[in-house]
């Protein structure tokens, strides 16, 4: 199907990118489910695939691609109703490759984004401390230059990819005194003495590994700090709406599946001698919830437009996650309540769903800092302009 979007290239792209997720990843879904540990042979078939690389440079192994191809690969991910395997997969290429892409310098890329693309080495970004959460100005890590190394001490949490990633693209400060103009990014490799990490036991998203990290004098080479010394706050800042749109998208297409599905369960299950979808006050509800599913998609694939035409879209991509996530956690609520007593089962999708979708408000810049975010550019015309590059 083609549209103002998608082009019959997209659509192609899509049905492949379906099958592969149908023969390769369903099989294995409730396995990582329960052992919350992806094996390591799937990372490397979505290398294969060329999956990881929709959006990094040619000259690496990637394709360069408009954002379009992300759009689909986020959506058919959350089709697969493993809201932490999709998470996994994002997070390494659009989380942590995304401060390879753009802030490594060619030996960066040659050792890590190269690998990276190939689903050969996974990455996490760690950003969230223990006492920060979405205040990263506040953040306490440090790591202090000694000659040709930096030596890192502190801490982070609700790292995706935290335990089992291969490398760790890490955010600390360089200049405490200079507060957030004082704050660095670095890859670091995951065998570094001083590295450990502790495996957080979640409400949702089971199967991917979500970690503690502790450091404790680790010692960083100095040629591993990504882009300039002290610029990292910007560099985060510029890369957070790539973040809360991804998870916009995410919260889009997660209610739309639910919906799908509650909607041909409501054609099967009957009652009082009808099919449910038959009753007025179901059908309403579905169609508002249609309604609003709609509206966050067009919205959705409008700023993905912007974006990919380079536009800073923070306002629109921090309402994007704001509303979209609000949205299908309402949607699959109502959803689990179509199925009765079934949606309270782990046998049916809903369940996982409902627990899945319950962290898109939280993660990625909870929905209270969002609102405030947009208040000051709406309210007290505040501008966010893309740091210089």
């Amino acid at each position: 199907m083609s549209n103002i979007y998608f082009t019959e290239e997209h659509e192609l792209f899509r049905k492949s990118f379906k099958g592969f997720l149908q023969k390769e990843v369903v099989p294995h879904i409730e396995k990582w489910e329960k052992t919350g540990e992806i094996d390591r042979f799937i990372w490397e078939k979505f290398g294969e695939m060329g999956y990881f690389g929709l959006n990094q440079p040619e000259e690496f192994g990637g394709m360069n691609l408009d954002l379009y191809y992300t759009v689909i690969f986020l959506e058919e991910l959350q089709k697969i109703n493993s809201g932490g395997f999709a998470a996994a997969m994002w997070a390494h290429a659009y989380l942590a490759m995304t401060h390879l892409k753009f802030e490594g310098d060619r030996t960066v890329k040659e050792k890590y984004l190269a690998p990276s693309i190939e689903g050969k080495k996974i990455g996490c970004l760690c950003v969230t401390e223990p006492f920060g959460g979405s205040d990263v100005a506040g953040m306490r890590s440090t790591a202090v230059k000694k000659g040709d190394h930096y030596i890192l001490n502190g801490s982070k949490t609700f790292i995706t990819n935290g335990v089992y990633s291969d490398y760790l693209v890490v955010a600390a400060k360089t200049n405490p005194e200079k507060g957030n103009k004082g704050m660095s990014i670095f890859v670091v490799d995951r065998d570094t003495p001083g590295i450990s990490a502790s495996k957080l036991d979640k409400l949702g998203w089971r199967a991917s590994d979500t970690a503690e990290l502790a450091f404790d004098d680790v010692k960083i080479p100095a040629e591993n700090l990504m882009g300039e010394e002290n610029k990292g706050f910007s560099y985060i800042m510029q890369h957070f709406a790539m973040e809360r749109l991804i998870m916009g998208i995410n919260a889009h297409a997660r209610a739309q599946y639910a919906l799908d599905y509650s909607i041909e369960y409501m054609g099967e299950r009957t009652a009082f001698g009808k099919s449910i979808d038959q009753f007025q006050a179901l059908r309403h509800k579905v169609a508002d919830m249609a309604a609003e599913v709609e509206m966050c998609r067009e919205f959705n694939y409008s700023v993905t437009r912007r974006m990919d035409a380079g536009e800073y879209v923070v306002k629109e991509a921090s309402m994007s996650k704001l509303l979209s996530t609000k949205m299908a956690d309402e949607v699959i609520y109502n959803c689990l309540q179509f199925l009765g007593g079934y949606g309270y089962m782990e046998d049916y999708p809903l369940a996982r769903m409902y627990r899945d979708s319950r962290l898109g408000p939280i993660g990625g810049g909870t929905s209270e800092i969002l609102r405030e975010i947009i208040a000051k550019m709406v309210i007290d015309k505040k501008e966010y302009k893309a740091p210089a590059k």
